[in-house]
């Protein structure tokens, strides 16, 4: 179809060999995958792919989300390798590496954008824009060619047509970033027909359905079983650029419903980098207003501004609540370098006229004691706790006993014991492989996409009504003469209601009337609201989700046809699916918010 919401079509989606998840992550990104044949003898065999940067301290199931395009924006490499090659180009041809594009953690552009369009761009490193539906396509491009390879390395004769690829989006998205992520990938060559969009904390509550084991608060002896019919509990999902929070709840037919829409907000480990570099400016001040200490090191001398931060998060993962003594972060010779040309003194001066004069500088390395590198943790970890609290606060979730912490993020120490000290009555439940639970997770959901059979709306959905005039409810501001019938504009015409629980595959339907013979298509605004029970679709609190439109056939019987629109609820996308009522055609409706 050409447009990006899907279009809801009649009953699954036909059964692939293989379900193939990518993890597109703000910090880092990964995939993995299991055969239906090991799906249905096995549920947990799923395989994750392993990447080196190099660094023993640095093998992960995952790669950092950076991009390399060549001058002519084509593709140049991904990962550990992006940030490799273009560290050393740094080094060596400073005019070739002005000519390239490099982007790195880019996944955020998408959060909460309001003016998310097709055309949106994306600023590399140094500032050059590129289209960011080219910046995700590629990514996402190599990502599904290194899965694809890997199968074919274990299952001979394997074609993509035998692959359903999932990804994997925060749930606190809006509908045009979920959009943006299915054409980005449509793309990058997956069909939309053999795709899914998996929300990450679902995926992540289905993946430890299936866990048999979990690491206890104590002594990490193994304690959990699957959850029972009645079952509440929260998913706190805490990845590299967002914590994402939902409550579900286990059902008899052991499907999953939630509770309370998605929440969160910037909270996820790269808010520890940029409490880090926060911590680095205040130290070491520029003199120039026009860029920072690290942003010269960053354009002099990448591979260190990188080495920097690798360093850094091997430490940020190492830090527990317990550690005594110092922290020790090696500062590049080149940053020692630009802090005494920018800042015009010496390291040493710095820290001593900073408000942190409790660092020292000794034998390159930057020594800090541990407290005061775990008050960079702080605003992220107090982020994280009010938002649990104002959630758990409600009297419809007094029945939740257990917190599922998943993401990367969730296996930091820190974090685990600041929740665990404010809610000690609340079982806290860090399941084996925190950090891949998203990604198995939805594995999972590829294989059985009807897990899930009830979520929350988040907004309110309509579209605008012209009804009869009332004076005793319409403003008269409102009132409009349409065929020498009065009546009221912009009404706002509720399908569904925000915080309405909604059963997966929830229809709200519409008849629109083609009048005239030219019409070649029916388009219909679809609007959200962030009340209950707005009024008008130009309310404060309205905006224009998207446009419907509907084809109609130029060789149609008549002049008048009656189309149902009808837009499905409940699934992890918008679907949306239009019929002729005088002869029962489909027609393939589009739905466009981007």
């Amino acid at each position: 179809m050409s447009a990006s919401i899907m279009a809801a079509a009649g009953g699954g989606r036909a059964t692939k060999l293989f379900v193939a998840a990518i993890d597109f992550g703000t910090t880092y990104s990964g995939y993995a995958f299991s055969s239906y044949d090991d799906f249905q003898k096995e549920p947990q065999k799923i395989n994750a792919n392993v990447w080196n940067a190099g660094a023993a301290a640095l093998m992960s199931h995952k790669t950092p989300t950076a991009l390399l395009l060549n001058t002519d924006q084509s593709f140049n490499s991904f990962g550990f390798e992006a940030e490799t090659k273009y560290a050393e180009l740094a080094e060596e041809d400073e005019e070739e590496l002005d000519s390239l594009f490099y982007f790195h953690r880019f996944k955020m552009v998408l959060h909460k954008n309001p003016k998310l369009r097709r055309t949106t761009k994306i600023k590399d490193e140094k500032g050059k824009e590129v289209s960011a539906l080219k910046v995700f396509s590629e990514s996402i491009r190599y990502l599904k060619n290194h899965l694809f390879d890997s199968i074919k390395g274990k299952v001979i004769g394997i074609h993509e047509s035998d692959l359903h690829y999932v990804i994997t989006v925060p749930a606190i998205w809006d509908d045009s970033a979920k959009q943006f992520m299915r054409e980005a990938a449509c793309q990058a060559g997956i069909k939309t027909n053999q795709l899914s969009i998996a929300l990450e904390p679902e995926a992540a509550s289905i993946y430890c359905q299936h866990l048999n084991i979990e690491k206890s608060q104590e002594c990490g002896q193994v304690t959990l079983k699957r959850t029972k019919a009645g079952t509440q509990y929260m998913v706190l999902d805490l990845g590299g650029g967002t914590a994402d929070i939902t409550v579900h709840e286990r059902q008899y037919d052991n499907s999953l419903k939630e509770l309370w829409p998605a929440s969160g907000g910037p909270w996820g480990g790269k808010s520890i980098d940029d409490a880090f570099s926060e911590f680095v400016e205040d130290i070491f001040v520029s003199k120039s207003k026009d860029q920072t200490v690290l942003e010269t090191l960053r354009q002099e001398s990448m591979e260190d501004y990188i080495g920097l931060f690798r360093e850094f998060e091997t430490k940020k993962r190492s830090i527990t609540s317990e550690k005594s003594g110092k922290v020790s972060i090696t500062l590049p010779v080149a940053l020692v370098e630009v802090v005494k040309r920018c800042s015009e003194d010496s390291v040493e001066n710095c820290l001593a006229k900073s408000k942190y004069s409790e660092v020292k500088f000794s034998k390159q390395k930057l020594q800090m004691p541990a407290d005061t590198f775990r008050k960079l943790f702080q605003p992220t970890v107090d982020g994280i706790v009010n938002l649990i609290d104002e959630i758990l606060s409600e009297k419809s979730l007094r029945d939740v006993e257990t917190v599922l912490m998943v993401g990367g993020f969730a296996e930091c120490e820190l974090v685990q014991k600041a929740i665990r000290n404010k809610f000690p009555k609340k079982r806290i439940i860090v399941p084996e492989e925190a950090g891949l639970a998203v990604l198995k997770g939805a594995v999972l959901f590829g294989h059985m996409p009807k897990t899930v059979s009830a979520r929350v709306a988040r907004y309110t959905y309509g579209i605008q009504s012209w009804p009869m005039w009332n004076e005793d409810l319409h403003p008269v501001s409102k009132k409009v003469i349409l065929d020498g019938v009065a009546r009221c504009k912009d009404v706002f015409f509720k399908f569904v209601e925000r915080g309405q629980q909604v059963r997966a595959g929830h229809e709200m339907s519409q008849v629109f009337q083609a009048l005239k013979p030219e019409e070649n298509s029916l388009e219909c605004s679809i609007y959200i609201s962030t009340d209950t029970d707005p009024s008008f679709v130009d309310d404060p609190s309205c905006s224009q989700l998207g446009v419907l439109t509907v084809p109609i056939p130029s060789n149609r019987l008549s002049n008048c046809i009656q189309v149902e629109e009808t837009m499905v609820f409940g699934e992890t996308e918008l679907l949306v699916r239009a019929r002729d009522l005088g002869t029962n055609q489909l027609y393939e409706a589009t739905f466009d918010c981007l």
